[in-house]
């Protein structure tokens, strides 16, 4: 599209591929990150500016001349030290960014929401566009502060702003640079570090398709409407199962009881609160998604869209490469070839 792309949060895992797509197809970009952060692996030619979302005066300017803006900038992480920063980051900055975007004359504002708060308790899904959440729905800080700032956005859809919001599932693929909570548990995984799993179910999207959505959406999708990005429904079992055919690591044979899990992470917290000042092992918002149904039926938003979906299989095999080639896996693999169908 003609005009000035904006993408905030750019240089992360969904956004550093947004931002090559919309490259490729010609558009000026302009990044806003948080500052500190790194953007060496953005192409060339991308304009990039730094600011805090948190404060809407570090953002004048920011969305000047901006025609689309896509947010995307979040925590998302399921814990993090001070609780009340996701509040601060993904509702109140989406708030401001929301607000100045409009403020500064764009267009269209893509929100990108996020999966976990569609799930509802005792629901046996599948879960589609359709499905209404309430506030009590939401499991955790992160997922309140991601309802939260989805309904913000909702609220200006139906005053008539050009807003309209994806809600992607769990992203996979190469160049997660942060290791977002898929990403960590493949690591995980193919590193044997994960001796037993919970019986859950998840719904896995390669995350260059999910860029592709989100252009998509930017471009045909319709005010006021959610649209999910999702793909294929797996079982954990079953998506370690994938990688264990990629890389030789066997499928634990312990299956943890939701009781038992939920103390670990607790513990785990605990640990990472007061001792260890690092990422858990386990999360109790974690624990406590997994124990929902995560079955997501995004044909409309696929077939409105027209939008072509890898295999899962070439996704997680794109990852594990990455993760080979930036040195992480050390020699745990056996093998590392990309898929190809």
């Amino acid at each position: 599209m003609d005009g000035l792309s904006i993408v905030t949060g750019g240089a992360g895992f969904i956004g550093s591929h947004l931002v090559r797509q919309l490259v490729e197809h010609g558009d000026r970009v302009r990044v806003i990150e948080k500052p500190g952060v790194s953007v060496d692996h953005l192409p060339p030619g991308v304009e990039v500016g730094f600011a805090d979302i948190r404060d809407p005066s570090a953002l004048a300017g920011a969305f000047d001349r901006g025609q689309w803006v896509y947010h995307l900038a979040a925590n998302p992480n399921l814990w993090a030290r001070d609780r009340d920063e996701f509040d601060a980051v993904n509702r109140q900055g989406t708030v401001n960014v929301l607000d100045a975007a409009l403020a500064a004359g764009a267009l269209r504002v893509l929100h990108t929401s996020t999966e976990s708060i569609l799930t509802k308790a005792r629901y046996c899904g599948p879960i589609d566009e359709n499905i209404k959440i309430e506030l009590s729905d939401a499991v955790g800080p992160y997922c309140r502060s991601k309802l939260m700032a989805e309904r913000y956005a909702f609220l200006l859809a139906s005053r008539g702003r050009p807003v309209v919001v994806a809600n992607p599932t769990m992203p996979v693929g190469p160049g997660d640079r942060n290791l977002s909570p898929p990403t960590r548990l493949a690591l995980d995984f193919c590193r044997g570090d994960l001796p037993m799993i919970m019986t859950c179910t998840l719904n896995l999207i390669d995350v260059r398709d999910v860029a592709c959505g989100l252009i998509a959406i930017m471009r045909k999708g319709v005010t006021g409407r959610r649209y999910i990005l999702g793909n294929t429904n797996l079982t954990l079992e079953g998506l370690l199962g994938m990688l264990s055919e990629l890389v030789g690591v066997p499928v634990p044979r312990f299956r943890v009881p939701y009781g038992f899990a939920l103390s670990f992470a607790s513990i785990s917290e605990l640990w990472a609160n007061l001792v260890s000042r690092r990422p858990p092992k386990a999360t109790l918002t974690g624990v406590r998604l997994a124990r929902r149904i995560m079955h997501f039926d995004s044909s409309r938003t696929a077939l409105e869209l027209g939008l072509q979906l890898r295999p899962i299989r070439e996704s997680l095999a794109d990852l594990v490469k990455w993760l080979a080639e930036s040195g992480q896996l050390g020699c745990h693999t056996q093998n590392t070839t990309p898929y190809r169908p």
